[in-house]
Formats: structure tokens, sequence, C-alpha cells
């Protein structure tokens, strides 16, 4: 199996590597489309900066923070795990239990959990940052795992997903499917939601397991793999699917956005899309940034356009994440915008460290989420506070 990432700037495949400066590589003395000047604001929506901290930088890695019990842990590509309080962000406790490591973290109460690019698996104390178990995937973990309950959900690049016991790490089952020869290298992670786990895998599936025993409850097909080279028929889910209600919908790389029937998978609607980030649902609307900067709400009953936003042409977007009265998407530059919900139009610009954030916004409260950059800074934000 062979992987192109698709992780802001960085391209692989089996043979060879190219990592490309992002400055460079968008517009300043590049052939490569130039990325678009951010327009002016004017009567811009207070935002505000609760606490900032800092991890440790992300390396070529997405590094997706955690919120649990009160709490935010966050990890780096040095091997760093730390927690910091929810409130004003002071460290708690710092540990390295790993020279590397290659994902966000997992947490809840009493775990926090990463993954390394050899697939190892550490649980941590949440309380105190202790070891408490070491595991083995079968390789490199890119997405943060998921706590659900007394197991420990993990999905490695090479499209398994294992359910870990939380207490000693014993695996539970593990379920599996052959992958295309060229896939995109991205933290494509699950969701557990009322028993289930629901994953999106290369070739554009979306599927349903029951978190019990691994079993296939159903399968939908997100998008169709389709062109004349290998390249064109990449068609992967990226990023999280999102459940709400009676739904659940996921984007794919080259292909499109969907939405199923959470009991029974069966398709409510899809329509022609390309993303290498994913989406954001709320009571109304899917919120999806495509692969060339546009970011599209759609109506959650049928997939039909609300609205548009395409002024962040090639700035390299985060899924978006729904703030109420605001949507949240931050870019290669490290600033976060805000749209307003129901139009798409410019309502709020801050800036974080100026390194790129590729790791999705993540909610905290009502108005507040926290932003990851790849420097290794946490910016916790409010928005009309």
């Amino acid at each position: 199996m062979r992987a192109i990432a698709l992780l802001g700037w960085l391209l692989l495949s089996a043979c060879s590597s190219v990592s490309l400066n992002p400055t460079e590589w968008f517009g300043r003395g590049s052939p490569g489309p130039k990325m678009a000047d951010l327009p002016e604001l004017k009567d811009a929506v207070p935002v505000t900066t609760l606490w900032h901290a800092n991890v440790g930088a992300a390396g070529n890695s997405v590094f997706f923070p955690a919120i649990a019990g009160g709490a935010v842990f966050a990890a780096a590509a040095d091997g760093t795990v730390a927690r910091f309080d929810i409130a004003t962000g002071s460290q708690a406790w710092r540990a390295k239990p790993s020279g590397s490591l290659s994902g966000g973290v997992g947490a809840d109460g009493t775990l926090a959990v990463v993954g390394t690019g050899e697939g190892e698996v550490i649980a941590l104390s949440a309380d105190k940052g202790e070891v408490k178990w070491r595991a083995r995937v079968s390789s490199e973990v890119l997405a943060a795992p998921v706590m659900a309950g007394d197991i420990v959900l993990v999905r490695s690049s090479d499209s398994r997903v294992f359910a870990l016991d939380a207490t000693d790490g014993r695996r539970r089952w593990v379920y599996q499917r052959t992958a295309p020869n060229l896939t995109v290298r991205s933290p494509v992670g699950v969701v557990a939601v009322r028993g289930f786990v629901y994953a999106g895998f290369p070739g554009g599936k979306l599927v349903a397991l029951s978190l019990s025993n691994g079993g296939v409850r159903w399968e939908g097909t997100v998008a169709l793999p389709k062109g004349a080279t290998e390249l064109e028929r990449v068609s992967d889910v990226v990023g999280l699917p999102q459940a709400v209600g009676r739904e659940i919908c996921a984007v794919a790389y080259q292909g499109r956005i969907a939405c199923f029937d959470i009991a029974n998978g069966n398709p409510l609607w899809s329509r022609e899309m390309s993303s290498t980030a994913g989406l954001g649902v709320d009571s109304r609307f899917v919120f999806v940034s495509d692969d060339k900067g546009t970011i599209f709400a759609l109506d959650r009953s049928g997939g039909t356009s609300v609205w548009k936003q395409d002024r962040l042409f090639h700035r390299k977007l985060t899924a978006p994440l729904p703030l109420g009265r605001e949507v949240a998407v931050a870019d290669v530059q490290g600033f976060v915008h805000f749209l307003a919900r129901d139009t798409g139009s410019f309502v709020g610009r801050a800036a974080t460290d100026g390194s790129p954030v590729l790791a999705s916004p993540v909610q905290l409260d009502t108005g507040k989420f926290l932003i990851q950059t790849r420097n290794g800074a946490l910016h916790a934000m409010a928005v009309r506070q």
C-alpha cells in the first residue's frame, strides 16, 4: 500500500518524500497557486483569548487535543503529553512516555491515550500522567484514540480499527479491510455513538461496527473511485464522520459528501465534493471545507447549498466548527476565521502564533474552542464573550 499525504503541505509516496516550506508553497516565489489575501473586516465580532500554553511542535503529524474531566490533554511529536486546566491553561503535569508520537490524544476522566509511528499505544493516568499500560497495533497511529466506556478505539494507518481494553490494553477485537494500492495519508479517525463505531475508509466507504464485538452493522458508500489513473481514483473518507440525531455524514477526497441514516446506513443524500479536512454539523447545516479553500453550508435535510465562501482560496483550511451564531475555521498561517452561520459572510478573525493550524478547532463550551498549532501553541478562545 502506498500513501499520499495531504497534511497541509507534506507529500509522501512509498519511495520518496518531499516536504515543502509552507511559505514557498503558497505563492511566494513559487509557480504554484497563490493563496488569497485576507479581506478587511469592519465591525468584527469580539474574540477573546482566554489563555494560551505550549505543548511542543507537531512536526509532520497532526495533533488533536482532547477535552475531558475539566482538563485539556495535548501531545507533541517529541513524545510529550501534558495536561492543562480547562479554565486557566495552567499545566497540571507533563510527561514523556515515548521518544516520538504521531497523533493526538484520546482522553476521559481516567486515561489519556496516545499512539506512535511504530504502532505503540500508550495509556497514561489522567490525574498524574503515569504510564498505565502499553499495547501494539499493526501500523502507525495518525488519529487520536477514542475512549468509549471500557474500550479504547485505535485507528491504524493500514485500515484497521482496534478495540483495546481500557484497563490493561488487551485486544478485544480488530476490524480489518483491504486498502487500495494508493491511499490518502491523513489522521482519519472514528466516532463512537450509542454502542456503535463509525469509521471511514479508503475507497470511499463508511462502516458501522458493533462496539461490543466489531461486527459490521452496515456499510455505506460515500464516494466511488473514478478516473483513468491510480491517483485520479483515490477517493478516501477524510476527517471524522459527524453524527447528529438520526444522521451521520462523511466526506471524501476527490469524491462526495454524503449523509446516511445512522440506524441502517440507508443513504439520505449526497453531492460532489472533495475535501482533505472534513466537516462539521449543527442542528440545521452541514459545513465542509473543500480542498480549494471554499467553505460550504449545506442543508442537513437534503444537501442543498445554503451558501459558500470562496475568499479563503488555497489557505489550507481545517474542518469548520459551528459555534452557534458563528462558524470557526483555521488556516495555514495560524489565523482563525469566523463566518456568520446563516450567510457565510466574514464576521471576525483572530491570530495564533503564525504557524499552520492542521487540527480542526475543538469545542470547549458554548462559543468557546481550542486551537493547537503546528508549533505546539494551545489557544483557548471565545467569541462574543
